[in-house]
């Protein structure tokens, strides 16, 4: 009787786990070199933060002005 399937020795097993890394670890590898999940997002959210604070500023000094009057 002929077997149509393989059997799964632990050596596959192990392959298979690094096929499985490798391919993450490029995935992760790529995404980081895209910028999209990198440094460039955090130079945005920064640039965003002293545009609040700026813009909080400004109220701020509204507000005053409008007490004054």
């Amino acid at each position: 009787m002929m077997h149509y399937y393989n059997t799964f020795g632990l050596l596959d097993f192990f392959l298979e786990i690094l096929l499985i890394l490798l391919v993450v670890g490029l995935v992760i590898f790529f995404i980081n070199k895209s910028g999209f999940a990198g440094s460039a997002s955090n130079e945005k959210l920064v640039s965003m933060e002293k545009d609040v604070a700026e813009i909080k500023k400004t109220v701020e000094e509204i507000k005053e002005k409008l007490e004054e009057i």
